[in-house]
């Protein structure tokens, strides 16, 4: 699990530190959302929010490796077959990484303009956020692999292959999805064409796109 989470960092790092995430620059999600907010609001949003359940979130996620630690079982196919899937994410979610990163180069590239304005291709084909699902998966990949050591070790299914340690990536999923409906509300108010991507590809989980309203019988 050590392993895992290590490489999850490795890649978060990389691709905080390209976009300037060490340089001070700020999110461009923050300033819109300050001008949403009253400034008493945005405080509380601040402190509750930011300082308080994110903080409080990365110690949850967390917490499979404390069951894990606390019910010491032999590694079984199981942990294999989450280990492989927590890869494959970690995968999916560098691929959709690079595939927004390039995008964005050729938009800047070509002046900051670049149809439709946002990418739809490659893995963002069948996701509209396919970085935000692996990012979710492997958070509950994690949690599988906690709770296989607990099952293995002869704990019943509340407290064993269902227990506490999963309210992490729960809350992680409610973030995400929180996450995602304001990013969206953004885009969407910026690019016309985004209503109709919306339509025919899934939010987070990737699956075959619908029919574009182009090809539609009248």
């Amino acid at each position: 699990m050590a392993v895992l989470v290590t490489l999850w960092g490795a890649r978060l790092t990389f691709n905080f530190a390209r976009k300037g995430g060490y340089t001070g620059m700020e999110d461009y999600r923050w300033a819109i959302l300050r001008a949403r907010m009253s400034p008493g609001q945005f405080q509380a949003f601040n402190l509750f929010f930011i300082v308080l359940y994110q903080n409080a979130l990365l110690v949850l996620i967390t917490l499979p490796a404390v069951v894990a630690l606390a019910f010491p079982a032999p590694f079984t196919g199981w942990d294999a077959a989450w280990s492989l899937l927590f890869l494959l994410f970690l995968v999916g979610e560098f691929t959709a990484d690079q595939q927004q990163w390039k995008f964005h180069q050729r938009k800047r590239a070509a002046g900051g303009t670049l149809s439709p304005g946002f990418v739809d291709t490659g893995l963002f084909r069948y996701s509209r956020h396919p970085n935000f699902f692996c990012e979710q998966a492997q958070w509950w990949m994690l949690y599988l692999l906690g709770a296989t050591a607990a099952a293995a070790s002869g704990v019943s299914f509340w407290g064993g292959a269902l227990n506490w340690s999963i309210i992490g990536a729960a809350l992680l999923t409610v973030l995400f999805i929180g996450s995602t409906v304001f990013t969206e509300s953004i885009t969407s108010e910026k690019y016309p064409a985004y209503a109709d991507y919306r339509r025919r590809t899934s939010m987070l989980v990737p699956w075959p796109p619908r029919r574009a309203s182009a090809e539609q019988p009248a």
